[in-house]
Protein backbone atom coordinates (compact mmCIF):
# COMPACT_ATOMS: atom_id res chain seq x y z
CA UNK A 1 0.00 0.00 0.00
CA UNK A 2 1.64 3.47 -1.13
CA UNK A 3 1.32 5.96 1.84
CA UNK A 4 1.50 9.77 0.55
CA UNK A 5 1.10 11.13 4.47
CA UNK A 6 4.49 10.90 6.05
CA UNK A 7 5.23 8.55 9.71
CA UNK A 8 5.44 10.97 12.75
CA UNK A 9 8.42 9.56 14.85
CA UNK A 10 8.42 11.76 18.07
CA UNK A 11 12.13 11.40 19.45
CA UNK A 12 12.66 11.16 15.22
CA UNK A 13 16.44 12.35 16.13
CA UNK A 14 17.23 9.91 19.10
CA UNK A 15 19.16 6.81 18.75
CA UNK A 16 16.06 4.72 18.43
CA UNK A 17 13.99 6.81 16.35
CA UNK A 18 16.60 8.25 13.84
CA UNK A 19 17.59 4.32 13.69
CA UNK A 20 14.28 2.89 12.77
CA UNK A 21 13.61 6.38 10.41
CA UNK A 22 17.07 4.81 8.43
CA UNK A 23 15.65 0.83 8.30
CA UNK A 24 12.25 2.52 6.79
CA UNK A 25 13.92 4.56 4.33
CA UNK A 26 16.00 1.55 3.34
CA UNK A 27 13.08 -1.06 2.87
CA UNK A 28 10.86 1.15 1.94
CA UNK A 29 12.53 4.20 -0.46
CA UNK A 30 9.53 7.12 -1.40
CA UNK A 31 7.75 6.58 2.49
CA UNK A 32 7.32 10.21 3.54
CA UNK A 33 8.63 10.30 7.35
CA UNK A 34 8.95 13.17 9.57
CA UNK A 35 11.12 13.30 12.02
CA UNK A 36 9.84 14.98 15.12
CA UNK A 37 11.89 16.64 18.38
CA UNK A 38 12.58 19.50 20.56
CA UNK A 39 15.40 20.27 19.04
CA UNK A 40 14.66 21.92 15.26
CA UNK A 41 18.21 21.57 13.85
CA UNK A 42 18.54 18.36 15.42
CA UNK A 43 15.64 16.84 13.67
CA UNK A 44 16.22 18.57 10.09
CA UNK A 45 20.03 17.11 9.72
CA UNK A 46 18.76 13.66 10.31
CA UNK A 47 15.28 14.27 7.71
CA UNK A 48 18.27 15.58 5.43
CA UNK A 49 20.58 12.64 5.53
CA UNK A 50 17.37 10.32 4.99
CA UNK A 51 15.83 12.31 2.07
CA UNK A 52 12.22 12.18 1.15
CA UNK A 53 11.40 13.52 4.88
CA UNK A 54 10.70 16.47 7.08
CA UNK A 55 11.35 18.03 10.88
CA UNK A 56 9.28 19.59 13.09
CA UNK A 57 9.35 20.53 16.89
CA UNK A 58 6.88 19.06 18.62
CA UNK A 59 5.58 19.88 22.67
CA UNK A 60 4.24 16.67 24.20
CA UNK A 61 2.84 18.98 26.60
CA UNK A 62 -0.01 19.59 24.76
CA UNK A 63 -2.36 17.38 23.17
CA UNK A 64 -2.06 19.01 19.81
CA UNK A 65 1.87 18.47 20.17
CA UNK A 66 2.22 21.93 19.36
CA UNK A 67 1.73 20.62 15.63
CA UNK A 68 0.14 22.94 13.07
CA UNK A 69 -3.69 21.85 12.20
CA UNK A 70 -3.04 21.66 8.16
CA UNK A 71 -0.12 18.64 9.35
CA UNK A 72 -1.48 14.83 8.02
CA UNK A 73 0.28 11.94 9.21
CA UNK A 74 -0.21 8.32 8.43
CA UNK A 75 1.26 7.08 11.72
CA UNK A 76 2.56 8.41 14.79
CA UNK A 77 5.49 6.42 16.56
CA UNK A 78 6.39 7.65 19.86
CA UNK A 79 10.35 6.36 20.18
CA UNK A 80 10.37 7.81 23.36
CA UNK A 81 8.53 7.73 26.92
CA UNK A 82 4.90 9.48 25.67
CA UNK A 83 4.13 10.10 29.56
CA UNK A 84 1.57 12.06 28.73
CA UNK A 85 -0.16 10.08 26.02
CA UNK A 86 -0.20 13.02 24.30
CA UNK A 87 1.05 11.09 21.50
CA UNK A 88 -1.70 8.48 21.74
CA UNK A 89 -3.98 11.06 21.88
CA UNK A 90 -3.26 12.96 19.24
CA UNK A 91 -3.14 9.93 16.82
CA UNK A 92 -7.21 8.85 18.45
CA UNK A 93 -8.04 11.71 17.54
CA UNK A 94 -6.87 11.87 13.61
CA UNK A 95 -7.53 8.64 13.54
CA UNK A 96 -3.56 7.37 12.98
CA UNK A 97 -1.80 3.77 14.07
CA UNK A 98 -0.08 4.43 16.99
CA UNK A 99 3.09 2.46 18.11
CA UNK A 100 4.79 2.75 21.48
CA UNK A 101 7.94 1.53 23.28
CA UNK A 102 9.27 2.57 26.47
CA UNK A 103 5.94 2.93 28.42
CA UNK A 104 6.97 -0.54 30.09
CA UNK A 105 4.70 -3.42 31.74
CA UNK A 106 3.46 -1.30 34.60
CA UNK A 107 3.06 1.96 32.46
CA UNK A 108 0.97 0.16 29.65
CA UNK A 109 -2.41 0.49 32.02
CA UNK A 110 -3.30 4.00 30.14
CA UNK A 111 -2.63 2.87 26.91
CA UNK A 112 -4.79 0.10 27.49
CA UNK A 113 -7.68 2.22 28.78
CA UNK A 114 -7.46 4.81 26.41
CA UNK A 115 -7.92 1.91 23.47
CA UNK A 116 -10.75 0.43 25.45
CA UNK A 117 -12.41 4.15 25.39
CA UNK A 118 -12.01 4.91 21.97
CA UNK A 119 -11.92 0.96 20.69
CA UNK A 120 -12.80 2.12 17.01
CA UNK A 121 -10.79 4.48 17.06
CA UNK A 122 -7.44 3.31 15.60
CA UNK A 123 -4.90 0.53 15.98
CA UNK A 124 -2.27 0.65 18.79
CA UNK A 125 1.08 -1.39 18.60
CA UNK A 126 2.01 -1.72 21.97
CA UNK A 127 5.86 -2.82 21.51
CA UNK A 128 7.48 -1.81 25.29
CA UNK A 129 8.93 -5.09 25.01
CA UNK A 130 12.77 -5.88 24.86
CA UNK A 131 14.07 -4.53 21.64
CA UNK A 132 10.66 -3.81 20.59
CA UNK A 133 9.36 -7.17 20.94
CA UNK A 134 11.63 -9.02 18.36
CA UNK A 135 13.42 -11.08 21.08
CA UNK A 136 9.24 -12.33 21.65
CA UNK A 137 9.34 -13.24 17.85
CA UNK A 138 13.17 -14.72 18.11
CA UNK A 139 11.45 -16.77 21.08
CA UNK A 140 8.41 -18.10 19.23
CA UNK A 141 10.22 -18.79 16.27
CA UNK A 142 12.63 -21.32 18.05
CA UNK A 143 9.78 -22.89 20.09
CA UNK A 144 8.44 -24.53 16.57
CA UNK A 145 9.70 -27.67 16.99
CA UNK A 146 7.49 -27.69 20.46
CA UNK A 147 4.68 -29.31 20.95
CA UNK A 148 4.28 -28.27 24.73
CA UNK A 149 6.78 -26.04 26.38
CA UNK A 150 7.19 -26.00 30.17
CA UNK A 151 9.70 -23.47 30.62
CA UNK A 152 11.19 -20.57 29.34
CA UNK A 153 13.98 -18.42 30.08
CA UNK A 154 15.45 -15.28 28.90
CA UNK A 155 19.28 -13.99 29.74
CA UNK A 156 19.62 -10.91 28.39
CA UNK A 157 23.13 -8.58 28.81
CA UNK A 158 23.62 -4.99 27.51
CA UNK A 159 26.64 -3.67 27.86
CA UNK A 160 27.02 -0.91 30.29
CA UNK A 161 28.84 0.93 27.65
CA UNK A 162 25.75 0.63 25.10
CA UNK A 163 22.54 1.80 27.59
CA UNK A 164 21.63 4.27 24.86
CA UNK A 165 20.98 8.27 24.54
CA UNK A 166 19.48 10.06 27.50
CA UNK A 167 15.99 9.02 27.38
CA UNK A 168 16.94 5.26 26.51
CA UNK A 169 19.07 5.98 29.86
CA UNK A 170 16.16 7.28 31.90
CA UNK A 171 13.99 4.42 30.71
CA UNK A 172 16.01 1.53 31.80
CA UNK A 173 16.55 3.62 35.34
CA UNK A 174 12.75 3.48 35.63
CA UNK A 175 11.84 0.32 34.76
CA UNK A 176 14.44 -1.05 36.57
CA UNK A 177 13.22 1.09 39.84
CA UNK A 178 9.49 -0.35 39.18
CA UNK A 179 7.63 -0.38 42.98
CA UNK A 180 6.63 -3.64 42.39
CA UNK A 181 9.76 -5.68 40.86
CA UNK A 182 10.30 -8.55 38.83
CA UNK A 183 7.20 -10.46 37.03
CA UNK A 184 7.72 -14.36 36.54
CA UNK A 185 5.23 -16.56 35.40
CA UNK A 186 5.30 -19.79 37.90
CA UNK A 187 3.48 -22.92 37.82
CA UNK A 188 0.97 -20.49 35.91
CA UNK A 189 0.28 -18.15 37.86
CA UNK A 190 2.09 -14.27 37.41
CA UNK A 191 4.38 -13.49 40.61
CA UNK A 192 5.89 -10.93 41.84
CA UNK A 193 9.23 -11.14 43.14
CA UNK A 194 11.21 -8.60 44.79
CA UNK A 195 14.31 -8.24 46.90
CA UNK A 196 16.60 -11.33 47.23
CA UNK A 197 14.33 -13.33 45.00
CA UNK A 198 14.65 -10.93 41.82
CA UNK A 199 18.88 -11.33 41.66
CA UNK A 200 20.32 -13.42 39.61
CA UNK A 201 23.44 -14.20 37.92
CA UNK A 202 22.63 -13.77 34.01
CA UNK A 203 25.28 -15.67 31.74
CA UNK A 204 27.45 -14.24 29.33
CA UNK A 205 28.18 -16.21 25.51
CA UNK A 206 31.91 -16.73 26.66
CA UNK A 207 30.65 -18.64 29.77
CA UNK A 208 30.85 -15.71 32.39
CA UNK A 209 28.39 -14.75 34.64
CA UNK A 210 27.49 -11.17 35.51
CA UNK A 211 25.35 -10.35 38.74
CA UNK A 212 21.65 -9.28 37.45
CA UNK A 213 17.63 -9.10 38.44
CA UNK A 214 15.00 -10.53 37.53
CA UNK A 215 12.93 -7.94 35.61
CA UNK A 216 9.27 -6.87 35.18
CA UNK A 217 9.04 -7.16 30.81
CA UNK A 218 6.02 -7.33 28.84
CA UNK A 219 7.79 -10.19 27.04
CA UNK A 220 7.25 -12.32 29.98
CA UNK A 221 3.05 -12.09 29.71
CA UNK A 222 3.58 -11.86 26.07
CA UNK A 223 5.44 -15.01 25.75
CA UNK A 224 3.68 -16.73 28.64
CA UNK A 225 0.30 -15.96 26.36
CA UNK A 226 1.49 -17.16 23.03
CA UNK A 227 2.94 -20.88 24.69
CA UNK A 228 1.30 -21.36 27.14
CA UNK A 229 4.02 -21.98 29.23
CA UNK A 230 3.60 -22.15 32.92
CA UNK A 231 6.93 -20.74 33.94
CA UNK A 232 8.47 -17.75 32.09
CA UNK A 233 11.36 -15.20 33.36
CA UNK A 234 13.70 -12.40 32.04
CA UNK A 235 16.57 -12.58 33.97
CA UNK A 236 18.66 -8.63 32.59
CA UNK A 237 22.15 -7.56 33.51
CA UNK A 238 23.91 -4.42 32.40
CA UNK A 239 27.91 -4.84 32.43
CA UNK A 240 30.61 -5.72 29.70
CA UNK A 241 29.77 -8.21 27.07
CA UNK A 242 31.74 -10.78 26.22
CA UNK A 243 33.00 -8.99 23.13
CA UNK A 244 34.39 -5.81 24.75
CA UNK A 245 36.33 -8.48 27.01
CA UNK A 246 37.67 -9.50 23.74
CA UNK A 247 39.15 -5.85 22.96
CA UNK A 248 36.34 -5.72 20.64
CA UNK A 249 33.09 -3.23 20.50
CA UNK A 250 30.27 -3.47 22.87
CA UNK A 251 27.87 -6.35 21.37
CA UNK A 252 24.11 -7.72 22.70
CA UNK A 253 23.91 -10.85 24.28
CA UNK A 254 20.49 -12.81 24.64
CA UNK A 255 20.17 -16.56 25.54
CA UNK A 256 17.09 -18.13 25.10
CA UNK A 257 16.17 -21.43 27.01
CA UNK A 258 13.13 -23.52 26.43
CA UNK A 259 12.08 -26.71 28.36
CA UNK A 260 9.04 -28.82 27.36
CA UNK A 261 8.26 -32.01 25.06
CA UNK A 262 8.56 -32.25 21.34
CA UNK A 263 5.29 -33.82 19.22
CA UNK A 264 6.24 -37.42 19.92
CA UNK A 265 5.77 -36.22 23.59
CA UNK A 266 9.28 -36.92 24.83
CA UNK A 267 11.64 -34.53 26.89
CA UNK A 268 12.86 -31.37 24.30
CA UNK A 269 15.24 -28.62 25.67
CA UNK A 270 17.03 -25.87 23.62
CA UNK A 271 19.60 -23.11 24.30
CA UNK A 272 20.87 -20.58 22.40
CA UNK A 273 22.34 -17.09 21.98
CA UNK A 274 20.69 -14.07 19.99
CA UNK A 275 23.93 -11.81 19.53
CA UNK A 276 24.62 -8.41 18.07
CA UNK A 277 27.93 -7.01 17.59
CA UNK A 278 26.77 -4.07 17.35
CA UNK A 279 24.63 -3.85 20.46
CA UNK A 280 20.71 -2.79 21.25
CA UNK A 281 19.99 0.29 19.08
CA UNK A 282 19.80 -1.93 15.76
CA UNK A 283 17.69 -4.30 17.21
CA UNK A 284 15.11 -1.76 18.56
CA UNK A 285 15.22 -0.72 15.95
CA UNK A 286 14.32 -3.32 13.60
CA UNK A 287 11.13 -4.00 15.71
CA UNK A 288 9.81 -0.49 15.95
CA UNK A 289 10.53 -0.40 11.86
CA UNK A 290 9.05 -3.72 11.78
CA UNK A 291 5.43 -2.39 13.37
CA UNK A 292 5.48 0.76 11.62
CA UNK A 293 5.59 -1.52 8.41
CA UNK A 294 2.80 -3.85 9.83
CA UNK A 295 0.25 -0.92 10.91
CA UNK A 296 0.66 0.99 7.16
CA UNK A 297 0.10 -2.60 5.59
CA UNK A 298 3.07 -2.29 3.61
CA UNK A 299 3.26 -5.84 4.49
CA UNK A 300 0.07 -7.61 5.26
CA UNK A 301 -3.17 -7.16 5.39
CA UNK A 302 -4.96 -3.69 7.10
CA UNK A 303 -4.97 -3.86 11.23
CA UNK A 304 -7.58 -3.72 12.95
CA UNK A 305 -8.75 -0.94 15.50
CA UNK A 306 -7.85 -1.29 19.09
CA UNK A 307 -5.09 -3.17 21.00
CA UNK A 308 -2.07 -5.22 19.24
CA UNK A 309 1.08 -6.77 20.46
CA UNK A 310 4.05 -7.30 18.49
CA UNK A 311 3.34 -11.09 18.49
CA UNK A 312 -0.02 -10.96 17.42
CA UNK A 313 0.64 -9.21 14.52
CA UNK A 314 4.26 -10.17 12.98
CA UNK A 315 5.55 -13.69 11.46
CA UNK A 316 8.41 -15.06 13.98
CA UNK A 317 10.19 -16.82 10.94
CA UNK A 318 10.11 -12.95 8.69
CA UNK A 319 11.39 -11.35 11.95
CA UNK A 320 14.11 -13.81 12.35
CA UNK A 321 14.82 -13.11 8.64
CA UNK A 322 15.38 -9.27 9.00
CA UNK A 323 17.15 -9.65 12.38
CA UNK A 324 19.76 -12.16 10.42
CA UNK A 325 19.58 -9.50 7.56
CA UNK A 326 21.15 -6.96 9.61
CA UNK A 327 23.66 -8.76 11.56
CA UNK A 328 22.21 -11.02 14.27
CA UNK A 329 23.74 -14.36 14.63
CA UNK A 330 21.89 -17.06 17.10
CA UNK A 331 24.94 -20.20 18.43
CA UNK A 332 24.58 -22.54 20.64
CA UNK A 333 25.21 -21.91 24.49
CA UNK A 334 28.54 -23.63 25.74
CA UNK A 335 27.85 -27.27 26.44
CA UNK A 336 24.82 -27.82 23.46
CA UNK A 337 25.69 -29.45 20.04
Amino acid sequence: MEQSKPVLIMGGSGQAGADTATILRRWHPTLPLTIAGRDLDRAQRVADELGAATAVTIDLRRSDLGLPADHNYSAVVAALWDNRLNGLRYAQHHGLPYLSISSGLLDIAPEVVASGQRAGAAPILVASHCFAGILVLATLDSAREFDRIDTIRISAVLDETDTGGPAGIADLQRLAAAPSGGLVRRDGVFTWVTGPEAEVGVPSVDGTVLPGQILAFLDVPSLALATGAPNVLFEFAVGETASRRRGEPASTEVRIDLEGTDPTGAPLSTSCYLVHPAGQRPLTALGVALGVERLLGLRGEAVAPGIHTPEALLDPAYVVERMVEIGTTFVGARGDS
